[in-house]
Protein backbone atom coordinates (compact mmCIF):
# COMPACT_ATOMS: atom_id res chain seq x y z
CA UNK A 1 0.00 0.00 0.00
CA UNK A 2 1.29 3.50 -0.84
CA UNK A 3 2.61 5.76 1.92
CA UNK A 4 2.89 9.55 2.18
CA UNK A 5 5.41 11.64 4.12
CA UNK A 6 4.03 15.14 4.68
CA UNK A 7 5.83 18.36 5.66
CA UNK A 8 4.88 21.88 6.70
CA UNK A 9 7.42 24.67 7.23
CA UNK A 10 8.10 28.38 6.93
CA UNK A 11 10.75 29.64 4.50
CA UNK A 12 12.02 33.22 4.22
CA UNK A 13 10.66 34.62 0.95
CA UNK A 14 14.19 35.70 0.02
CA UNK A 15 15.22 32.03 0.18
CA UNK A 16 12.63 30.76 -2.30
CA UNK A 17 15.18 29.98 -5.01
CA UNK A 18 17.60 28.39 -2.52
CA UNK A 19 14.76 26.22 -1.18
CA UNK A 20 13.79 25.17 -4.71
CA UNK A 21 17.40 24.23 -5.51
CA UNK A 22 17.74 22.30 -2.24
CA UNK A 23 14.52 20.37 -3.00
CA UNK A 24 15.74 19.54 -6.50
CA UNK A 25 19.06 18.27 -5.13
CA UNK A 26 17.33 16.26 -2.41
CA UNK A 27 14.97 14.68 -4.93
CA UNK A 28 17.88 12.85 -6.56
CA UNK A 29 18.75 11.27 -3.21
CA UNK A 30 15.14 10.53 -2.22
CA UNK A 31 14.55 8.85 -5.56
CA UNK A 32 17.61 6.64 -5.07
CA UNK A 33 16.02 5.30 -1.87
CA UNK A 34 12.61 4.50 -3.34
CA UNK A 35 10.63 7.75 -3.25
CA UNK A 36 8.08 7.74 -6.08
CA UNK A 37 7.20 11.44 -6.18
CA UNK A 38 7.79 14.71 -4.37
CA UNK A 39 5.59 17.80 -4.38
CA UNK A 40 6.81 21.14 -3.00
CA UNK A 41 4.15 23.86 -2.73
CA UNK A 42 4.84 27.55 -2.05
CA UNK A 43 2.27 29.67 -0.24
CA UNK A 44 -0.18 31.48 -2.52
CA UNK A 45 -3.49 31.85 -0.65
CA UNK A 46 -2.81 30.99 2.99
CA UNK A 47 -4.92 33.10 5.35
CA UNK A 48 -4.16 33.77 9.00
CA UNK A 49 -6.53 32.02 11.35
CA UNK A 50 -8.14 32.93 14.64
CA UNK A 51 -7.87 29.50 16.26
CA UNK A 52 -5.61 27.53 13.92
CA UNK A 53 -4.02 27.93 10.49
CA UNK A 54 -0.97 27.01 8.45
CA UNK A 55 0.78 30.29 9.40
CA UNK A 56 0.09 29.68 13.09
CA UNK A 57 1.26 26.08 12.87
CA UNK A 58 4.71 27.07 11.56
CA UNK A 59 4.86 30.32 13.55
CA UNK A 60 5.27 32.20 10.28
CA UNK A 61 7.15 35.45 10.73
CA UNK A 62 7.11 38.62 8.64
CA UNK A 63 8.80 37.97 5.30
CA UNK A 64 8.23 34.21 5.36
CA UNK A 65 6.05 31.91 3.26
CA UNK A 66 4.44 28.61 4.19
CA UNK A 67 5.64 25.55 2.30
CA UNK A 68 3.40 22.46 2.22
CA UNK A 69 4.97 19.39 0.71
CA UNK A 70 4.69 15.64 0.49
CA UNK A 71 6.52 12.62 -0.82
CA UNK A 72 4.94 9.36 -1.95
CA UNK A 73 6.50 5.97 -1.35
CA UNK A 74 5.55 2.42 -2.33
CA UNK A 75 4.98 1.60 1.38
CA UNK A 76 5.83 2.62 4.95
CA UNK A 77 8.84 0.31 5.18
CA UNK A 78 10.45 1.85 2.08
CA UNK A 79 9.84 5.35 3.49
CA UNK A 80 11.34 4.55 6.88
CA UNK A 81 14.35 2.76 5.38
CA UNK A 82 14.79 5.54 2.83
CA UNK A 83 14.89 8.28 5.47
CA UNK A 84 17.39 6.31 7.56
CA UNK A 85 19.66 5.74 4.55
CA UNK A 86 19.36 9.40 3.49
CA UNK A 87 20.64 10.57 6.89
CA UNK A 88 23.74 8.43 6.34
CA UNK A 89 24.20 9.45 2.70
CA UNK A 90 27.27 11.69 2.21
CA UNK A 91 25.36 13.71 -0.41
CA UNK A 92 23.17 15.05 2.40
CA UNK A 93 26.21 16.71 4.01
CA UNK A 94 26.25 19.23 1.19
CA UNK A 95 22.77 20.32 2.24
CA UNK A 96 23.59 21.03 5.88
CA UNK A 97 22.85 24.75 5.37
CA UNK A 98 19.05 24.66 5.15
CA UNK A 99 17.32 27.82 3.81
CA UNK A 100 14.71 27.66 6.61
CA UNK A 101 14.38 27.17 10.38
CA UNK A 102 14.14 23.42 10.85
CA UNK A 103 12.90 23.87 14.42
CA UNK A 104 9.56 25.09 13.03
CA UNK A 105 9.23 22.29 10.49
CA UNK A 106 6.71 19.55 11.14
CA UNK A 107 6.37 16.22 9.41
CA UNK A 108 4.60 12.93 9.63
CA UNK A 109 3.80 9.71 7.84
CA UNK A 110 0.36 9.05 6.44
CA UNK A 111 -1.52 6.08 5.09
CA UNK A 112 -3.69 7.14 2.14
CA UNK A 113 -7.38 6.99 2.95
CA UNK A 114 -9.04 8.23 -0.26
CA UNK A 115 -7.37 8.95 -3.61
CA UNK A 116 -9.46 10.58 -6.33
CA UNK A 117 -8.08 11.63 -9.70
CA UNK A 118 -9.63 12.98 -12.87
Amino acid sequence: MAYVSGFLLAVPKDNKQAYKEMAEQAWKIFQDYGCLSMQENWEDDVPDGKVTSFPMAVKREEGEAVVFSWMTWPDKETAQNGFQKMMEDPRMEGMSQMPFDGMRMMWGGFEPLVTLEA
